[in-house]
């Protein structure tokens, strides 16, 4: 039996297809990530996530990559420990990433890494990480409320015009993504403060989200009108 990362392949299309144009030198960082909180037996997570693959993609060939990550049940593993599926969960940069600076940041990065000696560094995992850091445009701000009582239509189109929303219902709450382009003058200044001072907002700006259509401890992220 083979881990299953795709639950909702439908849903997972649609996804891609929603997800802004990339340019020349842009992808989209991905990582698939171990949690505590899904799967108790993992408590060696101290910090309750812990990265078990990563890798950046554009749009075609997306759905692809992620079917691949689809191994052999048992294989996933933190330390001597098999992950189980209900512990996995996929998350996605929806803002892409910027390849040419982050290759340059790179550079910077592990020339340091030489010039302190550092031998064990790892080339590979350091890439990533610029890679990941690497915001190339803001294509959406992420306002994510992890919460039992979500706030209502009407609390959310008080900070925001419902236009620039689009919203995600993950297993412990909801992510809003606000379109700068598409919020209206009257709260251009305002939605992003008012959004973090009003409503439960546990993060806010640049932040990775569970993928539609793949597991989040065994829940299905989906996107939900208001």
């Amino acid at each position: 039996m083979n881990y299953q990362i795709v639950k909702d392949e439908k849903l997972l299309r649609e996804f891609i297809e929603w997800l802004p144009e990339l340019k020349e030198t842009e992808k989209y960082y991905l990582c698939l990530s171990a949690r505590n909180k899904y799967c108790k037996e993992l408590t060696h997570i101290k910090s309750d996530k812990a990265q078990l693959k990563r890798f950046v993609t554009d749009k075609e060939r997306m759905f692809q990559k992620i079917k691949q990550l689809e191994i052999e049940e048992g294989w996933y593993r933190q330390k001597d420990t098999p992950v189980p599926q209900r512990a996995l969960a996929l998350y996605i940069t929806v803002n892409p990433r910027e390849m040419w600076k982050a290759s340059i940041n790179s550079l910077v990065k592990l020339a340091n890494c030489v010039r302190d000696q550092n031998i064990l560094v790892n080339p590979h995992q350091e890439v990533l990480s610029e890679i990941q850091r690497t915001k190339s445009r803001t294509c959406y701000i992420d306002f994510d409320i992890d919460a039992d009582v979500l706030p209502t239509k009407e609390i959310l189109c008080n900070h925001v015009n419902i236009e620039a929303m689009t919203i995600l219902r993950t297993r412990g709450g909801i992510h809003v993504l606000v379109d700068p382009t598409k919020v209206s003058p009257e709260f251009r200044n305002t939605f992003y403060q008012n959004f973090k001072l009003s409503i439960n907002v546990d993060l806010a700006g640049d932040n990775m989200i569970p993928v539609p259509g793949c597991t989040q401890g065994d829940f299905i992220p989906h996107f939900i009108s208001l």
